[in-house]
């Protein structure tokens, strides 16, 4: 008797939870379909939204003052479609977060959670290098047209837009979270390559080369300024003159009167 007890099993207590974890399981997976598919064409629609509004405000003229559509000119997409894509996924990953969301807590669910709360700073972060961008490649059109007479006008105008793309550049960073990490090693590298080119020139390896450069490089200076200098002469000299030669027509003409 006790041994018939022993072999007994329960076979419909399985069957009747098996069948409660599908009937639970199931509306949760056809909800979180349709959340997808619902998000999806959302996400579709907004973005080429956002696509023709942006074609039709004149974003791309803003994109070309500020020189990146010259950086994109080898890229499969333009800025706006670029644009037009980061916000798509960006809502599909919203749309996946709210999704996995059906089924409870879940690693899934908290990982999209961080990624979505990360996405304004993305965008303010993007903002910040279009600012930027336009602003260096104003700079640069700027020093270009003050100094195009000098030989070395060009070189100050790219190291001047290149010092402000940095700066935006280390601003956007720091607003998505990464600037310690990625700005700390790169100052570090510039820092040591300096000290080494200090240790070496100290040690008297670069001490002549480096008087040589400089030499040619302040007489270039110094010649572009005297050349300057006496072609503002010059123009002053000619204009005196030919106030001179006015008057001595002035004089000549009196006698007729």
């Amino acid at each position: 008797m006790g041994q018939t007890q022993l072999l007994a099993v329960d076979f419909t207590s399985g069957i009747e939870d098996s069948f409660a974890s599908v009937a639970k399981f199931v509306p949760k997976l056809i909800a979180f379909l349709i959340i997808l598919l619902i998000g999806w064409l959302v996400a579709r629609v907004i973005a080429k939204l956002v696509r023709t509004i942006l074609a039709k405000v004149g974003f791309q003229r803003v994109i070309d003052k500020s020189g990146l559509d010259d950086k994109l000119r080898n890229s499969q997409f333009d800025a706006i479609e670029i644009i037009a894509k980061l916000l798509y996924y960006a809502i599909l990953l919203i749309v996946l977060q709210v999704a996995f969301s059906v089924f409870g807590p879940n690693p899934i669910s908290e990982l999209l959670k961080g990624v979505v709360a990360w996405i304004p700073q993305l965008v303010i972060a993007i903002i910040i290098v279009l600012i930027v961008a336009a602003i260096a490649n104003a700079v640069k059109a700027l020093v270009s047209s003050a100094l195009s007479s000098v030989s070395y006008g060009k070189l100050l105008a790219n190291l001047a837009s290149g010092f402000i793309l940095a700066l935006g550049v280390i601003a956007a960073l720091h607003q998505i979270g990464v600037a310690v990490a990625v700005t700390l090693p790169v100052l570090i590298t510039v820092l040591a390559t300096v000290g080494g080119i200090l240790v070496v020139g100290v040690g008297g390896g670069l001490i002549k080369p480096m008087q040589e450069r400089w030499s040619r490089w302040l007489d270039g200076a110094e010649r572009e300024t005297s050349r300057l200098r006496a072609s503002g002469g010059t123009g002053g000299t000619g204009g005196t003159g030919g106030g001179t030669g006015g008057t001595g027509g002035a004089g000549g003409a009196s006698p007729g009167r």
